[in-house]
């Protein structure tokens, strides 16, 4: 009769798995963390993206005013920021605030004044990016242009913690930018491509 041997691991077996393991952890780690903060700033910059193109949409669809903010928080102590990692949409009207203030912590309405449209706080992409803008305000008009904008697009721009990691600067990050020209167009770009690219800035 033929005995039939046992089948497991040995503890030497178990070991060379566990080292393979951690070396697979160890090489892979670094790329993923690039790829998790290029995830960051991509969701980021969408949703950046998404706040200027409803304020001109609702711009044009109401025929009239509409603010896109960026704010130091969302709740009633925020400002105005151009490093603001938080937006607040809002319709401007003349019982409107010319300050945020009054709005951040507003429920969104079009009914009620401050007429807040929606807003978005940072941590609900994660956080981590870093916003940095050339305006801490855009407001649409009717016809979907900035109203006494710059002569220059505005330029939103994200990055991870360290700004200075982008591949624009010989970093490893997808920094973005979103951009709004005075006659409205709104366009995300990525600054490592050169000019002549359909994705360059």
């Amino acid at each position: 009769m033929l005995m039939q041997s046992e089948k497991g691991l040995t503890l030497i077996e178990a070991l060379v798995g566990l080292v393979i393991v951690a070396m697979m952890f160890t090489l892979g780690g670094p790329a993923f963390s690039a790829w998790m903060a290029n995830a960051r700033i991509r969701g980021t910059a969408e949703t950046v993206l998404a706040g200027l193109q409803l304020a001109r949409t609702e711009a044009t669809s109401r025929n009239a005013q509409v603010r896109f903010q960026l704010t130091s928080s969302l709740d009633d102590t925020c400002v105005l920021a151009v490093t603001g990692p938080n937006w607040v949409v809002d319709v401007v009207t003349a019982d409107a605030a010319d300050s945020v203030v009054s709005q951040c912590d507003a429920a969104a309405s079009d009914t009620v004044a401050p007429h807040v449209l929606q807003k978005h706080a940072a941590q609900e992409t994660q956080g981590g990016s870093v916003v940095t803008s050339t305006a801490d305000s855009v407001i649409f008009n009717g016809m979907g242009r900035l109203v006494g904008g710059p002569a220059a697009a505005t330029t939103v721009t994200i990055t991870g913690s360290n700004p200075a990691n982008c591949k624009s600067l010989g970093g490893e990050l997808n920094c973005l930018q979103v951009q709004v020209s005075a006659a409205g167009q709104i366009r995300m770009c990525n600054p490592v491509f050169a000019t002549g690219s359909v994705q360059a800035c």
